[in-house]
């Protein structure tokens, strides 16, 4: 059955679209998870892959040509295979982002009355789905919501936090209306597009656009979504059966969507909880270290009970955590790995650092100076600053750089753009506001996206050296292991030296054994004398 792919919503604020390329023309096979295009957005151009497979059958939109989020891009099906039913009449490209869900099993009668102009024009009931908030997203998770059924809700206003697999984003409404359905919990997680919220006129009848069934893929319970219950008072009693556990508005709770996943499958009142993390905010470890309060006048002769020696506690995967899993999987298996490793002499680096942190109002890291000399290295050595697609190797003319930071339920990379263009003190900066924004979760997708070259550092643990898999499609990634006081031979005599050691993972397609080897060649004096770098 031929599929129609319409012009994703790859940002937050995305309302149109422009092609700046297609890897696929009208006739070629197509392999679910190719790239079938580059989109560029109001924020970053990023590569869309294909979520069916199939032959392309027809493309909508031509290299350069902007079109609105939901206008028909392609459509891939079987060859030969009807599409003018899909397309409607003749040169119609509008097709409205309800059919999105629903089934194929809705008769055409149904089908009919809820099309675009029925449901925008005629009725103004919209139809809210799970929105794509991020490039890699493939579902989400209901954080929090702030309207409750029976809600006025102005066009603009934020309806709910939504989890995804970089941070948990507001989400706004698009339209104005009263609140008529929510077809997702606080904790559930469903599939881009499936059915989020109904808003339209108050005391509208919406039964006729619940018929598609939710794609909905797991749940922090197993309560049935509520009927609809288009008297007031009824409404009132839908509201107030929705989770105690988070307060809203000013009186709201700071508290991680895991934490409070796990406070709710715990039957713990965050209430009596006291945050450790930023600002009080509750997080994981705050949850699973919670005791319950010593219960009083408890005989002694009362049953023991027993523990089992199988006692474990379980943890539903985050988004966050899902991608981690699928995207570092697909690198490992997919890229051939190998490692170079390297020892530095810190002597100088440790002095240059000292001098410059001496300078009032800066403060910056061996971290945000090895940045910086990557950022060179990668200048002078383009081939290092590549990428690898399917049918092509990218050579990129500019420099950004992520840098891994470890949060609550994982891994996230923000990234420092153009960072060959920048100081040591603006990379310091820079690093620190995002690191701090990605351990509030406050990190927007085009933060993270546009790397070309990734580095992890575990010195600060002490850890001596590691290896690191490759961030994908980036070619190598570098691992920086901690600074070591220990003997070391200079001019022939044995010395109290401070050394650290890098490791270079790199795949194998793009960067051979000596490309890696002069990468790392390049690298080690300016690390070693910083100095260098300003001349």
């Amino acid at each position: 059955m031929a599929e129609l792919i319409k012009m994703p919503r790859l940002s937050d604020t995305m309302e149109e679209g422009t092609v700046a390329a297609w890897f696929k023309k009208v006739g070629d096979k197509v392999e679910e998870g190719e790239i079938l295009a580059e989109i560029e957005t109001d924020k970053a151009t990023m590569e869309f892959e294909s979520f069916y497979e199939g032959t392309i059958l027809y493309i909508g939109i031509n290299e350069n040509e902007t079109a609105k989020v939901d206008a028909p891009l392609a459509i891939i099906g079987d060859p030969g295979e009807d599409i003018d039913s899909i397309l409607g009449n003749g040169s119609k490209k509008e097709i409205s982002q309800v059919d999105e869900v629903i089934d194929s099993s809705v008769n055409s009668e149904n089908s009919e009355k809820i099309n675009d102009s029925d449901t925008t024009s005629e009725e103004d009931v919209h139809v809210i789905t799970m929105p794509r908030l991020s490039d890699t997203m493939e579902e989400g998770t209901v954080a929090a919501w702030f309207k409750n059924i029976g809600d006025s809700v102005e066009e603009g206003e934020i309806l709910a936090e939504i989890e995804t697999d970089k941070a948990t984003m507001e989400f706004e409404a698009f339209y104005s209306g009263t609140l008529l359905h929510v077809g997702l919990q606080e904790g559930d997680s469903a599939k881009v597009d499936s059915l989020l919220a109904i808003i339209g006129p108050n005391g509208k009848d919406i039964s006729k656009y619940l018929n598609a069934p939710i794609k909905k893929i797991e749940s922090s319970n197993d309560v049935e979504l509520p009927e609809i219950m288009l008297e007031s008072k009824k409404v009132d009693q839908v509201s107030e059966n929705k989770s105690q556990i988070t307060q809203v508005n000013s009186d709201r709770i700071f508290i991680s969507p895991l934490a409070k996943k796990l406070a709710k499958e715990k039957g713990i009142n965050i209430s009596v909880l006291k945050g450790s993390g930023e600002n009080g905010r509750i997080i994981k470890s705050d949850i699973e270290n919670y005791k319950e309060p010593a219960k009083e006048n408890i005989s002694e002769h009362s049953p023991k009970s027993t523990l089992s020696s199988e006692d474990f506690n379980e943890v539903n995967h985050s988004q966050m955590r899902k991608v981690i899993a699928k995207r570092l999987s697909e690198s490992k298996f997919s890229a051939p790995h190998y490692y170079l490793n390297i020892e530095l002499d810190m002597s100088e680096t440790i002095a240059f650092r000292k001098q410059c942190n001496a300078i009032p109002d800066t403060k910056i890291s061996f971290n945000d100076i090895i940045v910086k000399a990557c950022a060179v290295a990668l200048r002078n050595n383009p081939s290092v600053n590549s990428q690898w697609f399917d049918d092509r190797i990218r050579y990129n003319n500019f420099v950004n750089i992520g840098v891994a930071v470890g949060v609550e339920e994982g891994l996230i990379v923000p990234v420092i753009k153009n960072a060959d263009k920048m100081t040591v003190a603006d990379i310091s900066r820079s690093v620190k506001e995002m690191a701090g924004m990605a351990r509030d979760k406050k990190l927007t997708p085009e933060m993270m996206q546009g790397s070309t070259f990734t580095i992890s550092n575990l010195g600060m643990f002490g850890i001596e050296s590691f290896t690191s898999i490759i961030n994908s499609p980036n070619s190598v990634i570098l691992s920086v292991g901690s600074i070591v006081e220990k003997p070391v031979v200079k001019d022939g005599s044995i010395v109290i030296g401070n050394t650290m050691k890098l490791t270079l993972a790199c795949d194998h397609r793009v960067v051979d054994g000596l490309t890696g080897a002069k990468f790392l060649q390049s690298l080690k004096p300016l690390i070693e004398n910083p100095l260098s770098m300003l001349i």
